[in-house]
């Protein structure tokens, strides 16, 4: 079996088709992808970095693509009325693989630019063959496929010395009436010493049928600029995701990722940082709340090119009844790299007996005169405090969710947006009390 010859079987039979509605760029990189997938194969379960993963299996299943960009009926605009209270946004939807903007995206952006890339393609030429494609390594068949079967995405860009008014907001929505991938694609662009905040959330509307979300990033931070990427996954036991991030940080440069996923079926999420230039400084982290048959499975890298950088990065999983988590992290510091100082950290509780963690952190270090630490733990709740709570009159539920609560406090805490930080908390203590299950969950907790 070979999961990605049904997919490269489609583009060969349309490709036409899926270039006649696509910009140049696209088709360019598109045919290298074509290249590269000849031959490969999806990692499957056992193999090296993927030991609890089986993406052969993840995209077996016969998925429909949209491949002539039809329209779908529901608008998300009117269906999706997601929003953090007391926090204004320039709001974006993605319903399946396609983009529309919200009468809040056409207030007060100033000088920040959110379009598709067929629209960035002609008024951004030259940044978009600079930058897109440059960064995410299509070694990874993952990649290589989203660049095959992509016919538009995001392009975000920051101009130098500009700082974004407001965070902008993207959801993503399934929504669509049959089993489906979509192929979701940002490239965001950060100029000197310019800033922006942007959330991402993905959700899905039906719990009905299979979906697939096979999703590229690509992050550009110039000298000096400031950019905050959150990413939030609320969606549904028949959801899939593989997102990619990748970095490249340059002198001075401040990049903060905090990924969340409170409910989902498979989620597998790639995050690479490429450290290229002098006092940059990198905040990645995770936090997963997993139950039932849940699998959540995170793989970072972080390279440290330049001298005198800082890295912090920490995961934190609460696993329980079957759920799976996985952490492969790696931190390199290459030769010629003094002063770096770069931590690593991931801590897992497993509530139930038949959850499971798989956990690899990993140092590679080529010089002197750095700080660095990395470390793994896997447990369970303290008994001790338990007991102590229980004497004080708190029921043995109850002291359960405060002491998971307070096991993730700190990655929410590193969210440096006080909107979001506090509906985080909020929407972590009804995911552990079992009030949050799925998107329309959300939607009565957005509108109160």
């Amino acid at each position: 079996m070979n999961a990605l010859k049904q997919y490269i079987d489609l583009y060969d039979q349309h490709r036409d088709a899926i270039e006649q509605q696509s910009p140049a760029l696209l088709n360019t990189l598109r045919r290298l992808a074509r290249e590269r997938l000849e031959g490969a194969r999806l990692p499957r379960k056992g193999s090296e970095d993927y030991e609890a993963t089986d993406l052969e299996a993840v995209f077996g299943h016969d998925y429909g693509v949209n491949v002539n960009r039809l329209p779908f009926d529901a608008d998300p605009a009117e269906a999706f009325h997601c929003d953090v209270p007391n926090m204004s946004t320039c709001l974006y939807y993605n319903s399946n693989d396609a983009f529309h903007s919200s009468a809040t995206a056409e207030r007060n952006i100033g000088q920040v630019v959110v379009e598709p890339f067929s629209m960035a393609a002609e008024d951004y030429p030259d940044l978009m063959k600079a930058y897109l494609g440059q960064l995410a390594n299509m070694d990874d068949p993952t990649v290589a496929l989203n660049s095959l079967l992509l016919q538009d995405g995001l392009f975000i860009y920051v101009p130098d010395g500009v700082v974004a008014e407001r965070p902008i907001q993207l959801v993503n929505i399934f929504n669509a009436a049959l089993d489906m991938m979509a192929q979701r694609r940002l490239l965001i662009i950060v100029g000197k010493n310019a800033a922006v905040k942007l959330l991402a959330c993905d959700h899905t509307q039906s719990a009905d049928y299979r979906y697939l979300s096979n999703q590229v990033i690509e992050i550009v931070a110039m000298q000096g600029a400031t950019v905050d990427y959150y990413d939030m996954e609320e969606s549904t036991p028949g959801t899939s995701r593989v997102s990619s991030i990748y970095v490249d940080q340059h002198e001075g440069s401040n990049v903060l990722i905090d990924g969340i996923t409170l409910t989902n079926g498979f989620t597998r999420n790639n995050y690479h940082v490429e450290v290229n230039g002098e006092h940059a400084e990198t905040q990645l982290l995770g936090m997963t709340i997993a139950s039932g048959e849940q699998h959540v499975d995170s793989h970072t890298f972080i390279s440290h090119n330049m001298p005198r950088c800082h890295s912090n990065e920490m995961f934190k999983y609460v696993l329980n009844d079957n759920a799976v988590g996985a952490f492969a992290g790696k931190i390199l510091v290459k030769p010629s790299c003094p002063r770096v100082e770069a931590y690593q950290g991931n801590r897992n509780l497993c509530g139930a007996p038949t959850a499971k963690m798989y956990t690899k952190p990993q140092l590679e270090i080529y010089t002197d005169d750095v700080m660095c630490s990395h470390g793994s733990a896997v447990g369970q709740l303290d008994e001790e405090a338990l007991f102590y709570m229980r004497t004080r009159g708190i029921g043995i539920d109850e002291a359960r969710r405060l002491l998971m609560q307070a096991f993730v406090a700190d990655v929410i805490d590193g969210v440096r947006l006080d909107a979001l930080k506090d509906r985080l908390h909020y929407l972590v203590e009804k995911r552990f009390a079992g009030t949050l299950s799925n998107c329309s969950g959300c939607l009565a907790a957005c509108r109160n």
